[in-house]
This record gives C-alpha cells, structure tokens and sequence, in this order.
C-alpha cells in the first residue's frame, strides 16, 4: 500500500470512529415518551365449564369428525364444498397472501444487488459546481457544455439490524401469516358444520313429511267414513266438515315443509357454490344416533383446539412483535452501500481502465427530533396490541360460553329424548289395543285408525327433539374445534 494510500485508510477510519461516537453519544435525543402499560391476557382459571355440565362420553371430536354418522352423501357435500366453496376459496388466497408479505418483510432485510447501466445527455452550467467542464477546450480534455455521461456497473446495500428491528417485522409478518392458516381451519370448520347442518335439517323435514303423510291418509280415510255415514243418513255433515278440514291442515303442513326442503337445498347450493343443476340429488335415509361427547375440562387445550382462538392469538403475538419493532425505530440505524463499476463524462471512455469506480459507504443514521412520529407511531402499536388483547380474552370467554350453553342444551334434549320415547311407547299401547279390537271385529278401522293419530303426533315431538340434538351436537363440534389442533398454547407474555 502507497503512503497516500495509508494516509487515505487512516482518516477513513478516523471518520468512521467519529462518525459512531457521534451516534453514541446522540442516542437519547429521541427518547420514548408515551408508551401506556401492555393489557393482561386472559387468566387459566376462567377456562372452565361448571361443574354440573357434562355427557355421557368425554372427548373431543375427532379430525373429520362427519365421517362418525357413516353417511356416504355427507361425506360428498362437505369434500366437495371443502374444495370449492367460494368462501373456501377466499381463505386459501388470504394464507398465499400472506406468505408473499412475509417474503417481502424478509427480503428487505437481505442484500440488495442491482446492476446499474445509465446514460446521461446533460448541460454543464458555467456557474455551477461543475463549471470548467462547460469549457470547450479540447487542449484540457473539456468539450463543453454538452456531456455525455454513463454508468454501467454493480449496486449493493445492507441494513444492519443491531437493534432487531428488522428481526421484529418479520417476525410479525409471520405472526399473521400463521394467523391466516388458522383462520384458513377456522373456515373449513364453518363451512363443514354448516353443510352437516343442512343436510341433517333436509333428513329431518323428509321424516317429518313421512309422518304427515301418515296423519293425511288417516285424515282421508276419516273422511271417506264420514261421507259414507252421512250418505247412508247415520251422521251429520258436520263430522265430515271437520274430517276434511283436518286433512286440508296437515296438508298445508306437507306443502310447508317440501318448501323448506327447496329452501334448504338452495342455501347448501350457495354454500358449495353449485350451479342451479349441479347439486346432488339427497336421498332420505334415517337419523343417526346421537354421538355428541364434551371433555371433562378445558383448561388451556380450548385455545389449541380451537383455529379462531388460535387465528386471534398469533394476531396478538404479532402484535407484540410490532411494538418491538417501534421501539427498535428509537435507536441509530446502521447501513452499508457500496458501488462498483466504470463511469465517465464521455461514452468513448467508459469501459476504460481510469474511468474505474468503487463506492463504500457506511452509514448510520440517528432520529433526533421527528415532531413526535416515532412516539406516535409506538403508541398507534400499543394500543392496537391492547385492543387484541381485550379481543383475544372476550374471544376465549365466548368459546367457553358456547362450549357450556351447548353442552348444558344437549343435556337437556338427552333427558327431554328419553322421556319423549316413554310416551311414545306409552301412547303406542292403546292404539294397539285399538288394533287388536278391529282384528277381533270388536271396534271398526276408523277407531282404530284414530287410535294412531296420538302415536303420530307424539312421534312428530320426538323427530324435533331429535333434529334439535344433531343441530346442537354438531354446533358442540364446532364449539370444541372439529378435530383441529395447534401446538400447545404457551402463556402470553406482552411487552
């Protein structure tokens, strides 16, 4: 190395020094003013069902959890909707998303590499920093005023994250992406539990319809008899009236209820998001027992069995992150550029071995007065931390509100369903003996046939009762998290 170079080297280095005392001794010229303490998450303790709720089964439902009713059409609806599903769809694009943010969080935080190619045609002014050059004499290498200068070669930059500033947005960039995953979960467990909804509300209205179908043909039949009676001058019109008005009542009931089925179709159809002739044809096939189970406790395994929790939990944690992030941007920022390439006044000389260049810039950058931006700025992440925090715990209180109302309902239907059964059974041993009379020619078929009307309607309660326990059995599903799991949930720490 020449001396000159040596000499060069030394006030470098001396400049860099200075440079980063300077920053050092600068550092509390920005100082936090305004940053309000983090809220408290949500304490384990409220993470309980009362002690009186429970079911006949423990557990929590299992991954595909309508596979359990071994119903092959539900098994169709709910993977064809899984996979088509417009809003199905829209979750998936949220996750691919969000990826790309956090490709391009993590790529700021990299080396930047371009390459650098420019031609500029400029006129020197006489009374500027460049002024001899709008000289035009070529004796001292001036053809002024007009120049033409190029650029060709390579540009490189570096942030150096000390303070991990950079380390905290992609750590939050992160945060969010997992958030969308679980929200991704979180989406398929509604469009899942919405479909078995449906479904099991057409099966329900099929067996209802049977049923009245059942009561339209006693109907019938009465008032057939009666029109007979009264033909034969052993009976009033008035028993015929009354025969015909009930077989028009349960009539409408059966116009009723085919209209629910189409309207019920038509929402599964908006749902899968099917064309007006491409929803399979539901056959009615017999309701499934109940299989609803609740587990013992919650505990903290409520938050990693449910993906809204879990969504609403990495918005939370990339909230902190943020907020480090802001604190970060108090500190001295540091950054290294560099350039290296050819450049020159006249394009001839371009790719010479003078018109060499190399750039390196360290650089440091220190905020001293801002009129209150990066104050404001930690105070608008601190208070949206806050604001998920408060969310995030009104969130968990609500899960286990809905886990406790739909657990303590589903006891109810099983007590309710037991003695509904009872009555049935009861009300079925006088039509029996009705039955028995008419076959023994000691009653005639319309008392028998009256006979079965009790049992009807007593069986008609049943099937509600029944349609109420597999809606909320599958709304338990959907309170306890459908079978889907994240890891362990640790205790949030904000800061």
């Amino acid at each position: 190395m020449t001396e000159p170079d040596r000499l060069r080297w030394r006030s470098f280095r001396h400049n860099v020094a200075l440079f980063a005392g300077l920053a050092c001794a600068l550092t509390g010229c920005a100082l936090i003013h305004h940053d309000t303490a983090p809220y408290t998450p949500i304490a384990p303790e409220k993470i309980r069902l009362a002690d009186d709720i429970h079911l006949a089964r423990d557990g929590w439902p299992s991954a595909n959890w309508w596979t359990g009713y071994g119903d092959a059409q539900l098994d169709i609806l709910i993977d064809r909707a899984l996979a088509d599903a417009p809003t199905m769809v829209i979750a998936r694009m949220r996750v691919v998303r969000a990826k790309s943010d956090v490709e391009l969080v993590k790529a700021g935080s990299n080396l930047q590499v371009v390459a650098l190619g420019l031609i500029d045609r400029e006129r020197v002014s006489s009374n500027g920093f460049l002024g001899p050059f709008a000289l035009n004499d070529p004796a001292l290498g001036f053809s002024g005023p007009w120049y033409t200068e190029g650029i060709v070669g390579l540009g490189a930059s570096l942030d150096i994250d000390i303070w991990g500033k950079q380390r905290a947005q992609v750590a939050a960039s992160l945060g969010v992406q997992n958030a969308r995953l679980a929200e991704a979960s979180a989406v398929e467990l509604e469009i899942s539990t919405d479909v078995a909804q449906i479904y099991f509300g057409i099966q329900t209205t099929y067996q209802l319809i049977d049923l009245l179908e059942q009561l339209r043909q006693i109907a019938a039949f009465a008032t057939d008899a009666h029109e007979a009676r009264v033909a034969r001058g052993l009976e009033s019109r008035t028993f015929v009236e009354d025969a015909r008005a009930h077989q028009l009542a349960v009539q409408r009931q059966i116009i009723n209820a085919g209209a629910q089925i189409q309207q019920f179709r038509e929402s599964l159809r908006a749902l899968l998001g099917a064309s007006a002739d491409n929803l399979p044809t539901i056959e009615p096939v017999p309701l499934p027992e109940s299989r609803a189970t609740l587990p013992s406790t919650l505990s903290y395994e409520l938050l990693a069995r449910r993906p809204d929790l879990q969504a609403m939990r990495s918005y939370v944690q990339a909230s902190f992150d943020r907020i480090d992030a802001a604190k970060a941007a108090f500190y001295p920022s540091f950054d290294i550029k560099a350039f290296f390439g050819v450049d020159a006044l006249h394009l001839a000389d371009l790719f010479t071995h003078a018109s060499q260049q190399f750039n390196l810039i360290p650089g440091v950058y220190l905020p001293i007065f801002d009129g209150g931006r990066l104050n404001a700025n930690l105070g608008g992440a601190r208070t949206e931390s806050n604001l998920l925090i408060e969310q995030y715990d009104q969130a968990v209180l609500d899960a286990v509100r809905d886990v406790a109302k739909t657990g303590s309902r589903l006891q109810d239907l099983n007590t309710e369903a037991q003695l509904q059964t009872q009555k049935v059974q009861a009300v079925s041993f006088a039509h029996e003996s009705a039955e028995a009379l008419y076959r023994r020619g000691l009653a005639d078929r319309l008392a028998a046939m009256d006979a079965r009307k009790p049992v009807i309607a007593e069986q008609l309660a049943l099937l509600e009762i029944d349609g109420q326990r597999l809606s909320q059995e599958i709304a338990l599903v959907k309170a306890l998290g459908g079978g889907y799991r994240a890891d362990p949930p640790v205790e949030l720490n904000p800061r």
